[in-house]
Formats: C-alpha cells, structure tokens, sequence
C-alpha cells in the first residue's frame, strides 16, 4: 500500500513539472513563428458564413395564389443556400418607401431542397399588415430579393420531443408544419406527424394539393381538416380542443406543435393544459411583437405621445422622432437604419441594444431577455415601447 501512494505522490510530482514548463514552451513556439500576417478566410469561418449569412439573394422563381386565404406562395432560387430545420424561418429586408424593414416568414419547403437552390414561402396578408400587403401587390416573377440565413427554434429535436408529433396550425401557420410533412415524405425526418389544420371556411385553406401529396407519400403523416364557420362532409367543425386531439392523437405519449396566431395559442394552450401534458412537449412558433402597445398587460404610457430616439451608431450619432404607440425598432426602420434583427418577437436578440438613458415599456409576454441583459441595461427594440425619450448605443448593419 506504501508503494501505491509513492507511486501516485510521484506521478503527480511529475505532471506538475510538465504544467511549470507550459509558459516557456509557448514562449519558445511564439518566437520560433512567421512574422507573414494572416490572409484569406479560415475553413471554420468559411463554414459559419455559409450556415448563418447575413445576406442571400434570391429570385423570385414562381408565385401561386390562394385567394380565398388572401395569401400567396413563393418559389424562390439562388445559389449556395444556407441549410434550415423544418420549421424555421427566413428574414426577409424591404425596402418601402425609405424605410428598410425586416419580416419573418416560415419556410414551408422541404429542408433538402436548399441543397437545390430553392427555398418556398407562404406569405398571407394580415390586417393591417404593412409589409405582407406590400409583398402580396408587388412580388412578381424576376424579382430579386435580400434575405438572411435561416432561423427559429420550433423545429423538431429527437431529444426533446416525442416520436409522435401533433401538428396544430391556423391560417398561414400551416407553412412549418408543411415543411415537417414533406421532410418526413423525403425521408429527411424521422417521426410521425398527423395536422389538425383550422380555418375558418374551406376556401381558405393553403397548399392543400401539397399537403394531400405529402400524405400520399407516407403513412406517417395525416392531415385533417377543422372549419370554424361551415359545416361540411369530410372536415371536422369548431374549434381545435382537448376533444379533437384526444380523437387523433396516438395513445402514447406526443408532442405538440402549434402555429398560428397568437389568440389560438392562448385557447389551445389552455386546451392542452387539460390533457396533462408536460410543458416541454408543447411548442410554438414565435409570435411577433404587437405593432402597438396599447392594450398590453402593465402598459401604462401614452400611444398617441411623440419622443426622440437618439441612436449612437459607429462612427456617428443621429437623432429620429419615435411614436408612443410603436416599438423602438419600428422608429429606427423608419429611419431608413439597416438594424439587426430577425424574429420581431423578442426571442432571437440579434436586435439587442444598450440603453443609455429612458424609460421603456417591455410586455411580459415578449420580454426574453437574459436575465443579465435586462439588469444591465439592455433591450430588445422590437419588443420595447418607448415612455420618454430614448438613447441607445446600437450595432447597426
């Protein structure tokens, strides 16, 4: 036993003299090396450019139209597209009218047809909505458009979610779960998926025909359809609740995958607190912002007041009027100021800025801050409302 504990005493002794030796073998090395600076790009970074870009041009290839959803499909092509998850989202840049603005839109194409040049979204116009109407009246063939790499968190995780998943979508919200379907057709998914998809009439619902074929492809996905306004063969009719999931939900254990808007997450999040499911198997897909604050839990300014949004950009400073009833982020896109941003819901940070002084409004609802980001005096523009004048140091394209 006495031998044993020499043993380890001296190994120990001996890593030590190895750790001692560290800073003057990194010296040695330091000195031994080239003075020739370094050029060119290095592989890894190579790799993060071409999975995260900031911008990627793209044509606009074919549009398909579904009128009675008020909404639009769009093919889109270009070169060397970065990859995504079924699920993501791709940030789209407007230029309207001297404001250059950033919208979200889910890609509803199949994630292996990046690798072919070819990304699809469904875009459908809301009320108003400033940038959706835009697209819709002025998208047409031929047109080159400004995007960034894809993003979002509401994709499928084998580790997180279960191998069943119920698909629950409203309006447009169908595009992700689109996606899924198709990845799962092509084999580059691996779980089972059945889509409750509600509107309100039939006539509203989006990229039915790929949908159908989706499911033709494999019985591991099943698509049904819910109408809220009209009873017809074939679809169930109302609302999406605990009921009609129970109905055709798998026995076992699943997750929950809910895209729409944000009033169908409020009822079917409370649906789905009646079926005791566990809060990490039930996932949506981020809502944006509210355009105003009126109405918002805890808000207590004045939308109608008028503020001054002092920014400190590299290199200089400028000055842009604010509206009590906007977000920090709709004032500096007015501005014409290329800002980082993506999601506009609050979630990704790519907008976080430092505030220098004011006083500001942050919904419960869309405040993701780090918890060291908001006791330090950080915010995320599109989804803070001003209540004074503002002054941000901003990292701006």
């Amino acid at each position: 036993m006495a031998d044993f504990n020499f043993k380890v005493s001296l190994f120990g002794f001996m890593d030590m003299l190895k750790f001692k030796k560290i800073v003057p073998l990194r010296r040695e090395k330091l000195a031994g090396g080239e003075n020739t600076p370094l050029t060119g790009t290095f592989p890894i970074n190579k790799m993060a450019e071409y999975l995260h870009p900031k911008h990627q041009t793209l044509t606009v290839k074919e549009i398909r139209d579904y009128p009675g959803a008020g909404a639009k499909g769009y093919v889109l092509e270009g070169e060397s597209l970065a990859p995504f998850r079924a699920g993501q989202y791709l940030p789209v840049e407007l230029e309207i009218g001297g404001s250059v603005l950033h919208r979200a839109y889910t890609l509803c194409s199949d994630p292996a047809d990046a690798a072919k040049g070819r990304y699809e979204l469904g875009i459908k116009r809301t009320e108003d909505g400033f940038a959706s109407a835009w697209i819709l009246d002025n998208w047409k063939p031929g047109d080159q458009i400004t995007v960034a790499g894809p993003e979002g968190q509401c994709y499928y995780e084998p580790l997180r979610d279960e191998a069943y998943v119920v698909g629950i979508a409203g309006g447009s919200g169908i595009t992700p779960l689109l996606s899924m379907a198709r990845a799962i057709a092509a084999g580059t998914e691996d779980f089972d998926l059945t889509i409750l998809y509600g509107c309100r009439r039939e006539e509203q619902i989006m990229f039915r025909e790929e949908l159908e074929a989706a499911a033709a492809a494999t019985e591991r996905v099943k698509v049904v359809y819910i109408l809220s306004d009209e009873e017809r063969p074939g679809y169930e009719h109302g609302f999406i609740t605990a009921a009609l999931i129970e109905k055709y939900a798998p026995k076992a254990s699943y997750s929950v995958f809910m895209c729409g808007p944000e009033a169908m997450y409020r009822f079917v999040g409370g649906e789905c607190e009646k079926l005791g499911l566990d809060k990490k198997h039930v996932r949506c897909e981020a809502v944006p912002a509210p355009a105003s604050p009126e109405g918002l839990r805890g808000y207590t300014g004045d939308v109608s007041g008028e503020y001054t949004l002092t920014l400190r950009l590299p290199g200089e400073e400028r000055r842009v009027p604010m509206k009590g009833g906007e977000s920090v982020l709709a004032a500096i896109e007015r501005a014409g100021i290329r800002a980082n941003t993506k999601c506009r819901a609050g979630e990704c940070g790519f907008c976080r800025a430092k505030l220098l002084s004011g006083e500001y409004f942050a919904p419960e609802a869309f405040d993701h801050r780090r918890a060291a980001d908001a006791a330090h005096g950080y915010i995320h523009p599109c989804s803070t409302y001003p209540l004074s004048d503002m002054t941000l140091l901003l990292w701006a394209e």
